[in-house]
């Protein structure tokens, strides 16, 4: 079968976003070239991703490439993706180069291709996360979280997801209930449980992430602490939680504050990221706005995680 391979150069900053585009225009995998990952380290020098050639990646910028197969519509679902990633410049989002190419590849070439970018990586002082295919020893010290993200959800690698889980090991006592708001490959759910939350609630509107997080829990035997649900952020979604993770973009997080007030007790923890710096100080107005005190404001690169707590209200 032929596929044709969507390759986009730009910003760290527009990976989400555009990798979002492309999953709902039918990408059938994804690949994120970002030359951050040769020389990146997690937080406190947890660990490195090794083993990466250079040759794989651009000089500056970032490479988002996806996999369409070919077939008369492509021309027209191409079009269509290009106005929706022009249309991100609406939201204020820097597309960098916004260089575009198109190339015609056999399946066999990236079925497996993009996995050399995917190794085990410590990502806190008790987590490291490995890919299936991927044999590792751990130390007693460590728990490990196995993902295998079909190709269409992030590798739980991505600074945000980091500063989140590092957030989550810090927060967690054991015995807390979660939820995990736009949950993907359902990295955040299964690092909560593991970390000794007593339920975690995985939520994500995309049918596709929701069954690649079924997956992913049930890989790691914590499917009863974890349960996955299709659900629109926390629309009917009833309290009270001790904590509630969102990983999102910026502009979806200040839409929901109230929400995410809603649902947690009160005291509650809501650690949110997906946050790049420069709009670090409107997702903080937002929270303080929304009853929230800001406990933590932990960055990587140009990525943010902002730990905060539901003020208690005086009877």
């Amino acid at each position: 079968m032929k596929w044709s391979e969507f390759s986009i150069h730009t910003t760290e900053e527009a990976v989400e976003p555009v990798c979002n585009i492309l999953h709902e225009a039918g990408a059938s995998g994804v690949v994120i070239e970002d030359p951050a990952d040769l020389v990146r380290e997690w937080g406190d020098r947890f660990g490195e991703i090794y083993q990466l050639s250079p040759d794989d990646y651009p000089e500056e910028g970032v490479i988002v490439k996806a996999y369409f197969p070919v077939n008369s519509f492509l021309a027209e679902t191409i079009d269509e993706i290009k106005e929706s990633i022009n249309g991100l410049l609406l939201h204020d989002i820097d597309l960098g180069k916004n260089k575009v190419q198109i190339a015609e590849v056999h399946e066999e070439e990236w079925a497996t291709a993009w996995k050399k970018y995917y190794k085990p990586v410590k990502v806190s002082s008790s987590i490291t996360i490995t890919p299936t295919w991927e044999e590792y020893e751990a130390t007693e010290e460590e728990t490990i979280i196995e993902l295998d993200p079909g190709m269409a959800f992030g590798t739980g690698t991505h600074p945000t997801t980091v500063l989140c889980i590092q957030a989550l090991d810090k927060m967690i006592q054991g015995g807390e209930t979660v939820v995990d708001v736009g949950t993907g490959s359902g990295v955040l759910s299964i690092a909560a449980a593991k970390l000794g939350a007593k339920s975690t609630l995985a939520l994500d509107l995309d049918y596709v992430a929701v069954e690649s997080a079924k997956k992913n829990v049930e890989l790691n035997q914590v499917h009863d602490v974890v349960s996955v649900k299709q659900n629109n952020l926390l629309e009917d979604i009833n309290g009270p939680y001790d904590i509630v993770v969102a990983n999102i973009l910026a502009e979806v997080i200040v839409r929901f504050v109230q929400d995410a007030a809603a649902v947690l007790k009160p005291n509650g923890t809501y650690i949110t990221s997906g946050i790049i710096k420069r709009k670090k100080q409107e997702v903080k107005d937002a929270l303080i706005s929304g009853g929230f005190k800001i406990e933590e404001i932990v960055e990587m690169d140009d990525w943010v995680a902002i730990i905060a707590k539901k003020e208690e209200v005086d009877s």
